[in-house]
């Protein structure tokens, strides 16, 4: 102990620059403490914005809610199903398109029958008026139908424009073309009327039996073919 007091003795002047540094560490202690304080303060107004003066319906308007739609929503969704429709309609009304590119109407393809069924399901869910749909059960099951016919018909198309004609063998494949090319006389309006005619008769002879054509596809040739006759006489 005495060695200790003769240690101060000789080196009082010690305590001035150790009172220093314990003083500066313990007011950079205390403001660590006071940041600590702050930040802990400023967590709580977030989670609890009325103790900071914000009324509740302010903390509302920062997030949406993930369930909500509105009929502005429904709407945007009928219109990607009306754009999905047109898309197919282009085909239904072309007979030479559905030539070109048989699998759109070949229900023996897996990817075209998953895609007339996802336009029956479409169709079936579609909504009169967008303020028809009221629950979001009726909302999801219509807005994911859409989803799934649009992707369908996307994938669909993708591979009928891969494969073409390649799927049929040479003998159809020729059937086809002669198809196709009866097909531009029926629509050539230099043509004569007989011609027109006879060509409209033997194309669809030529596809009986390989590709099925809708109903409203031969009747938008029909209706073609005899406006031109109808122009010419």
């Amino acid at each position: 102990m005495q060695d200790f007091w003769q240690f101060i003795g000789h080196f009082w002047w010690l305590a001035f620059p150790m009172a220093g540094i314990v003083g500066g560490w313990g007011r950079a202690m205390s403001k660590a403490s006071e940041r600590r304080h702050e930040q802990k303060i400023e967590m709580y107004k977030l989670k609890h914005p009325e103790a900071a003066g914000l009324p509740p319906v302010q903390q509302l308007t920062l997030a949406k809610d993930p369930d909500a739609f509105t009929e502005s929503d429904v709407a945007r969704v009928m219109e990607a199903h009306d754009s999905v429709n047109r898309r197919w309609l282009d085909y239904e009304l072309d007979v030479g398109k559905l030539i070109d590119f048989p699998m759109m109407t070949d229900v023996r393809q897996p990817l075209t029958v998953a895609f007339l069924r996802a336009k029956r399901d479409a169709d079936a869910l579609r909504p009169v008026a967008a303020a028809e749909v009221a629950s979001k059960a009726r909302w999801d099951d219509y807005r994911n139908a859409v989803n799934a016919y649009d992707v369908a018909f996307d994938v669909a198309e993708k591979e009928a424009r891969r494969l073409k004609d390649t799927a049929f063998s040479e003998p159809d494949r020729q059937r086809l073309s002669t198809a196709r090319k009866l097909v531009n006389i029926a629509e050539n309006e230099a043509a004569s009327p007989a011609e027109r005619q006879s060509a409209f008769k033997r194309a669809r002879k030529e596809l009986d039996g390989i590709i099925v054509l809708p109903d409203v596809t031969l009747a938008a040739l029909e209706q073609k073919v005899a406006r031109m006759i109808n122009r010419s006489n």
